[in-house]
């Protein structure tokens, strides 16, 4: 992902979430998607679609048991 969709979508999280330290930060090595921080923990993965010229974002997160509790 390029630098300014970066700072678009971490735009677009912060203003969604109400969450202004949320940030979506660079993949070493990765051009197709960007990791997504709240402060200083992970909490996804963001994926960049740009099939059949149609351009989208999905963003996955993994939610384990014990953090239920």
């Amino acid at each position: 992902m390029t630098p300014e969709e970066i700072r678009k979508l971490t735009k677009f999280f912060r203003t969604k979430f109400q969450m202004p330290n949320i940030e979506v930060r660079r993949r070493p090595q990765k051009d197709d998607s960007a990791e997504v921080y709240i402060g200083d923990e992970f909490i996804g993965v963001l994926f960049r679609d740009d099939e059949d010229d149609d351009l989208s974002y999905s963003f996955q997160m993994a939610i384990l048991d014990f953090d239920l509790e």
